[in-house]
């Protein structure tokens, strides 16, 4: 007798014990029986429901509390997760249900529902759960604001995007404009200095050909002609850097073995020129052999002035991926990664991209310089 009463003493110890860790929890706390029934709930899970413990206790739990999505349709008793842990013997954890107070009114809601063992067989389960609507809000706050930044940075990234398409619409115009500018006033030149300059010169040699019996006069009159064969060089420089007139009759080929000659002349540096028959016979639109021989032309000057170079080669080589036109040369290179935002690197780009070309370089110092420029086939 005296062991019965030191069994239900232990029993009665170890109930209270359990209440108190319950009622300790700040979440609530209840358990369901196989049939869903509540069989104990702690004092803040009935507050948070708007129940008192006894209100709650023996009650199906789903038809009090989970009978309803947030938007009020019915749940149905065999989709209730919360029972799903003793149906399945598995617990699962949940943060997007709502459940239901004595009011009516829901709450966000997270819970965890993990079945309740003696041994092996499952006889109800334990949930926990806590009122998660502050949470949920803020996420909501969160979601809103991230989706009005990425709605706001969409419009500006369109705004940019469309004044950028803008402004490159307005360089291709514009140097358009320029090269337009440009052959007026070659052929201005042309028709007046250069009818100018040979009258002067006829002149000047009928003159010599006066002064024959006066070899003073007669040498005065050579160094008159000398100036006037150097003024006629360099309008027929100033014509070419102007408007090559052979890229007007003979194409960008012609025009750029031209160019490489003129340069290997004035300068002595070994040029090379690559283009092969099937090239040579291929002729791009006006203005992309404008573009193609205005690029070659800047990446020449550069390395004239400041590659320290030997020797400069130009290739053309055409294939099924289209053009691709390399000028390398074997100075002293550049640091690219300062190089690329100068402005003639950038003018070359964008006259590459205006014609849906693309150029590349490739450098490094004491290394040299390979510039790639590519035009698609459709561009080519």
């Amino acid at each position: 007798m005296f062991a019965d009463l030191n069994h239900l003493s232990h029993h009665a110890a170890w109930r209270r014990q359990l209440e108190m860790l319950l009622e300790s929890a700040g979440e609530g706390i209840y358990g369901i029986d196989l049939r869903g029934r509540c069989i104990f709930i702690n004092g803040a899970g009935a507050t948070l429901l708007g129940y008192t413990p006894d209100e709650v206790v023996g009650r199906n739990m789903h038809y009090l509390i989970h009978h309803s999505h947030a938007n009020r349709a019915l749940m149905p008793v065999h989709d209730c997760r919360i029972f799903q842990a003793f149906r399945e013997g598995r617990g699962v954890r949940v943060d997007d249900e709502v459940l239901w107070r004595r009011d009516g009114s829901c709450f966000d809601a997270q819970y965890a529902s993990y079945p309740i063992r003696n041994e092996q067989e499952v006889v109800g389960a334990v949930v926990t759960f806590s009122d998660i609507t502050d949470r949920k809000r803020i996420e909501r706050e969160l979601h809103s604001t991230q989706a009005l930044l990425e709605r706001r940075v969409g419009e500006r990234t369109a705004e940019l995007s469309n004044a950028h398409d803008s402004l490159r619409r307005l360089s291709s115009h514009l140097s358009t404009l320029r090269e337009e500018e440009r052959a007026h006033i070659a052929r201005n030149i042309h028709d007046d200095l250069g009818a100018s300059f040979t009258a002067l010169q006829l002149d000047l040699n009928w003159l010599r050909r006066q002064l024959g019996a006066t070899p003073a006069l007669q040498t005065h009159v050579d160094r008159m002609l000398e100036v006037t064969q150097t003024a006629m060089g360099a309008t027929r420089r100033i014509l070419s850097d102007l408007r090559p007139v052979v890229l007007d009759h003979l194409g960008l080929w012609a025009a750029l073995e031209t160019l490489l000659q003129d340069l290997q002349t004035r300068t002595g540096l070994q040029c090379r020129y690559l283009c092969p028959p099937d090239t040579e016979r291929r002729r791009l639109d006006r203005n992309a052999e404008i573009a193609v021989y205005r690029i070659v032309q800047e990446l020449l000057t550069n390395v004239q002035r400041h590659a320290c170079a030997r020797s400069v080669s130009v290739s053309a080589v055409w294939s099924d991926d289209g053009l691709l036109l390399t000028v390398e040369d074997d100075g002293i290179g550049m640091q690219l990664p300062e190089a690329r935002h100068t402005f003639g690197i950038l003018g070359m780009r964008e006259r590459a991209r205006g014609i849906g070309g693309d150029l590349a370089l490739d450098s490094a110092p004491g290394a040299g310089m390979r510039a790639r420029l590519r035009l698609n086939p459709i561009c080519a």
